[in-house]
């Protein structure tokens, strides 16, 4: 069966070569309707957005970056470059690699704080923007939660028993996950390695910024989340969510009045994207840009 996506690679500004999954849209589609960038979470990859991207590229051309460290895209050889600032880069050159001067951003966790420092540092970049479970302050419940499991080198000898891990690891994010939706979520966020064994997509090295960091005070990202403020919004929380507060929510929406807010029931950190709320979410979102 023919893929809805193609596999297509760019170069960062220090040589490394990143992959992108580019799903093409409609042949027919307007020349003015802009392209999504779907940007994955801190551990994930193109993956993640799979289902998604297929429902979206019925209209609009979608692209998925994989960001350095994951996927097939190449592993960093400074471990200081696994940083927001320096994504928000890599994402600037595939930009001017494809010709592409506005888009729509559907940012999760750390696609999310990427998508606030595109619009920030690219002022008019970002036409319209989804933040999913993620705004400009997070808790430190959340941060210590994904420090506690980034980095760690785990592999397993089946899918099931990468599905029961993952179950185990983040089973309260999701509590009415059954078996075959642990197993997809492991086939998304994980890869056979060339031993047989199942493990992790991603480069270990991407932890080392946590460790590093322990000590120093979190930047203010209000600033950029405020650069969001004359583009169609789109917050997406999980209602078990640890990472993002109901009082940041609030003061999200003091701070963007047009902002619509959607909590996605039963979920944690962070929403698949495939649930019924945060899909008719997005669908009115991308329904107000051209």
């Amino acid at each position: 069966m023919e893929l809805p996506y193609s596999d297509r690679y760019w170069t960062s500004a220090d040589g490394l070569t990143l992959h992108y999954r580019d799903y093409p849209g409609p042949e027919k589609a307007p020349a003015n309707k802009l392209p999504i960038f779907c940007m994955h979470g801190l551990t994930r990859n193109s993956r993640d957005f799979a289902p998604l991207a297929e429902h979206l590229c019925a209209d609009r051309r979608v692209i998925v970056p994989e960001m350095r460290g994951r996927g097939l895209s190449d592993y960093a050889k400074d471990s200081a470059t696994y940083n927001p600032l320096v994504y928000v880069g890599d994402i600037m050159a595939l930009l001017a690699d494809q010709g592409i001067e506005r888009f729509i951003a559907i940012g999760t966790s750390l696609g999310g704080l990427m998508t606030m420092l595109l619009a920030a540092t690219s002022p008019g970049k970002v036409a319209g923007a989804v933040l999913n479970d993620i705004g400009p302050q997070v808790e430190l419940a959340g941060i210590e939660r994904i420090a506690g499991y980034v980095g760690q080198g785990r592999s397993y000898p089946t899918w099931i028993h990468a599905a029961r891990a993952l179950q185990e690891m983040h089973g309260s994010s999701f509590p009415d996950f059954g078996i075959d939706q642990w197993l997809e979520m492991a086939k998304r966020t994980l890869v056979v390695g060339q031993n047989g064994r199942i493990s992790l997509d991603y480069d270990m090295a991407i932890a080392d910024p946590f460790k590093d960091s322990d000590n120093s005070a979190p930047p203010d990202l209000w600033p950029a989340f405020e650069a969001l403020g004359n583009i169609p919004l789109l917050l997406l929380r999980g209602e078990l969510s640890d990472l993002i507060s109901p009082t940041t929510v609030a003061e999200m929406e003091r701070r963007h009045p047009g902002m619509e807010t959607v909590i996605v029931p039963r979920v944690g950190h962070a929403p698949t994207l495939d649930e019924p709320e945060s899909r008719a979410a997005i669908d009115r979102l991308l329904a107000q840009l051209p």
